[in-house]
C-alpha cells in the first residue's frame, strides 16, 4: 500500500514505520493517522512482520506534535470527537498492538508525537531528542492518552509538572524519569532498535503477545492484571511455541518456535 505521508521497509521481519512530513516537523494530521492506522492494520495481518519500529523522517523531529491548524475552529463536541477517533484509530491501536512496537524518538517529540511514542510498547531516544506535552499553552489538553500514559510511565508528580509547566525535557532526563529505555547517538539510533528487535524474535512471538496484552491488563480500569496473566499463562499450555520452548530448553538445544 502506498502512502503519502508515511514511509514503510520490511527487512529482516522489522517492519519499520516512518512519519514522512519534515516541511511540517512530521506533525499528526487526520490524514497521517488514518495512514498509520492503516499501516499498522495490514503489519497486524502480516506474518512476516515480527516487530515494528516506529520512527520520524530526518534528525529535526519525531513527531513534533499535531497539526494545529486542523482544529483550531473546532467546537467542544468536534474537539471530543477529535480526541475519541484519534485514540480509537491510532494509539489505543499501537498500545494494544499485538506485535512489539518500539518508538525510535529522533528530536522534537511534543505533544501528540510524544503521545505516540508512549503509546509504543517501549522507547529509544537520540540523545538529541526533546520531549514534552505543551497542550495547556494552548488552552487545551492533552487528548491522546498523554494524560493517562505519561503518569502511567514517570510517575504522578512528574507528570503533573511537565503537562502544567507545558515545558520540554531532554533525552538524558527522559531517562532518568524512565520515560525512555535508551538513548544512544542520532546516527545509532535505528541501528540499536534494529538490535533490540532482533533480541525479541529470538523468543516466543506468541507468548510475547500474550505478555502484551497481560501487562496492558493492569492498566485497564476495571480489568484485573493477575487474572488476565493467570488466563494467558494457562492458555501458552496449549500452543506448539510452549511444546518447542520446553523440548528445547529440556534437550538442551535452541529453540525453533514454529510462531515465529
Amino acid at each position: 500500500m502506498s502512502y503519502k505521508n508515511i514511509l514503510e521497509e520490511i527487512e529482516d521481519n522489522i517492519l519499520t514505520i516512518t512519519v514522512n512530513r519534515p516541511k511540517k516537523l512530521n506533525a499528526l494530521n487526520r490524514e497521517t493517522i488514518q495512514e498509520l492506522h492503516n499501516a499498522f492494520k495490514e503489519a497486524r495481518s502480516n506474518d512476516e512482520v515480527k516487530v515494528v519500529i516506529l520512527t520520524g523522517s530526518g534528525e529535526k523531529a519525531f513527531v513534533a506534535g499535531a497539526d494545529i491548524s486542523e482544529f483550531a475552529d473546532f467546537s467542544p463536541k468536534e474537539g471530543k470527537r477529535l480526541a475519541a477517533d484519534g485514540q480509537e484509530k491510532l494509539f489505543s491501536y499501537v498500545a494494544n498492538f499485538p506485535k512489539p512496537v518500539i518508538a525510535a524518538v529522533n528530536g522534537f517529540a511534543l505533544g501528540g508525537g510524544l503521545e505516540l511514542a508512549m503509546a509504543a510498547h517501549f522507547r529509544i531516544a537520540s540523545d538529541n531528542a526533546k520531549m514534552g506535552l505543551p497542550e495547556v499553552s494552548l488552552g487545551v489538553i492533552p487528548g491522546y492518552g498523554g494524560t493517562q500514559r505519561l503518569p502511567q510511565l514517570v510517575g504522578k508528580g512528574r507528570a503533573m509538572e511537565m503537562i502544567m509547566t507545558a515545558g520540554m525535557i531532554d533525552a538524558n532526563q527522559a531517562l532518568q524519569y524512565n520515560l525512555v529505555n535508551h538513548v544512544v547517538e542520532p546516527d545509532e539510533l535505528l541501528e540499536f532498535a534494529e538490535s533490540i528487535a532482533n533480541k525479541i524474535m529470538k523468543n516466543s512471538m506468541v507468548a510475547i503477545g500474550a505478555a502484551i496484552r497481560a501487562i496492558n491488563a493492569n492498566y485497564e480500569a476495571g480489568v484485573n492484571g493477575f487474572e488476565t496473566e493467570i488466563q494467558e499463562f494457562g492458555r501458552s499450555f496449549g500452543t506448539e511455541d510452549f511444546k518447542e520452548g520446553t523440548s528445547a530448553f529440556l534437550n538442551k538445544r535452541k529453540a525453533d518456535f514454529p510462531g515465529k
